[in-house]
């Protein structure tokens, strides 16, 4: 019987084997679902010429690829809405973002009616590249709300201001609960702090922090994370939290342009990635078979495909040091995998070397069944293969990631 125990272990092996030939999930695109990466993802071209750089294993043309992709993404502005119900300063307070008087020739018209009918674009030198929409305010009723936010169509912006003053309304809140589940940016900004100063008979300090408490607990009633909330004075553009409103307004502006865009480009990479792979491990089910099972734990062969597989996605030392010379810096987080530490990388390719397992095909290969099992031993060479595959685009995806973060930022390179 204990022939029987052996031949359901080697069964089980083939049926974990087999599994491990499936193709390994492509990493998800988690960039900010902004404008500017959304018209990366909806590229055609940009996901081609990546593929093509990495179908070629050519990490020098995939920087150049990559880097003049950001430079063509610089060139479009960065599209910022501002809403809230009417009547809370929305103009005023782009007036103020945008450090110019309220009578000034090109300044947001103002007043206590309503006085944007339709989306107004304005622009400002303090934020070069940057369209400010002014919205129509919100209506009152919830049907009103869903029309507003269909008309609107705030995916076509990469940032979205809540404006909010005298009250915090469940039509902010409706519209702060829409751009969290759309994935967009957004802030909420209170712009009649003066007047909430002259009215109330609170300490300053007080005050604020029960408008900010307000914000938040109204938020968190629908589940809403907690954006950044600014209280200004749209009279006051230098003073409460408007600095610090455009201090992190210009760090987001970078990440929108630069930091989201890399991350979706590097996604994109780890996706072309993947389907190398993949089509690697079905190349090799074409593959003439193997005769000799103690190939399968022959070193120098082990060798010899893990060095043709490193050159295929172009993680070899050869590829590494060009990309180093020609980029004028060693990249520190772009080591390629040694031949001689292999084994540590995967439990199963460490099994598949194992003393025992190799005596075991050694076995298989003299025994008067070995014909019977032969299917098995080209299955155990295509896991091996198949491992190593796994462990070198995963290297791939590691490489490229810091090398494109170090080196986006150089002139073309090819």
């Amino acid at each position: 019987m204990m022939w029987l125990n052996e031949i359901w272990k080697a069964v089980t092996l083939f049926i974990n084997m087999a599994k491990s030939l499936i193709s390994p999930s492509s990493k998800s695109i988690t960039a900010n679902e902004s404008f500017c990466t959304n018209q990366i993802l909806r590229s055609q071209e940009v996901n081609k010429k990546i593929g093509e750089a990495v179908k070629e294993g050519n990490l020098l043309k995939l920087i150049c690829v990559v880097n003049n992709i950001m430079q063509s993404m610089s060139r479009h502005p960065i599209r910022i809405a501002v809403t809230g119900d009417s009547g809370n300063g929305m103009s005023s307070f782009i007036n103020a973002l945008r450090e110019i008087g309220h009578e000034e020739k090109d300044s947001a018209p103002t007043g206590v009616v309503r006085t944007t009918q339709k989306p107004a674009l304005y622009s400002s030198p303090k934020f070069p590249s940057v369209d400010l929409w002014d919205l129509p305010g919100t209506g009152v009723t919830s049907q009103s709300m869903e029309n507003y936010l269909e008309e609107m169509d705030f995916s076509k912006y990469d940032l979205i201001i809540i404006i909010a003053s005298e009250q915090f309304s469940s039509n902010h809140v409706k519209l702060a609960k829409a751009m969290q589940s759309m994935r967009r940016r957004f802030y909420v900004v209170w712009t009649k702090l003066d007047r909430d100063f002259s009215t109330s008979a609170l300490p300053e300090p007080q005050l604020r922090e029960n408008i900010l408490k307000n914000i938040q607990e109204n938020l968190q009633k629908e589940g809403v994370e907690d954006p950044p909330i600014f209280l200004v004075s749209n009279f006051s553009p230098y003073f409460h939290d408007f600095p610090n409103l455009r201090d992190t307004l210009r760090i987001d502006l970078s990440n929108i342009r630069y930091a989201d865009s890399l991350e979706t480009l590097s996604g994109i990479c780890d996706r072309s990635i993947s389907e190398k792979a993949l089509s690697l491990k079905n190349s090799m089910l074409t593959r003439p078979q193997e005769t000799a099972v103690s190939r399968m734990c022959d070193a120098a062969n082990l060798q010899e495909s893990f060095e043709n597989y490193q050159k295929l996605f172009g993680v070899d030392d050869g590829s590494l040091q060009q990309v180093a010379q020609r980029t004028g810096a060693l990249q520190t987080g772009c080591v390629a995998v040694k031949f001689q530490e292999l084994h540590t990388k995967d439990w199963r390719l460490r099994l598949m070397m194992s003393f025992p397992v190799c005596m075991f095909l050694r076995c298989l290969e003299v025994s008067w069944w070995y014909g019977l099992w032969k299917f098995f031993t080209r299955g155990l060479r295509l896991w091996r293969q198949s491992l190593i595959i796994e462990i070198l685009a995963q290297n791939a995806k590691t490489v490229s990631r810091n090398v494109l973060k170090d080196n986006t930022h150089l002139a073309e390179v090819l």
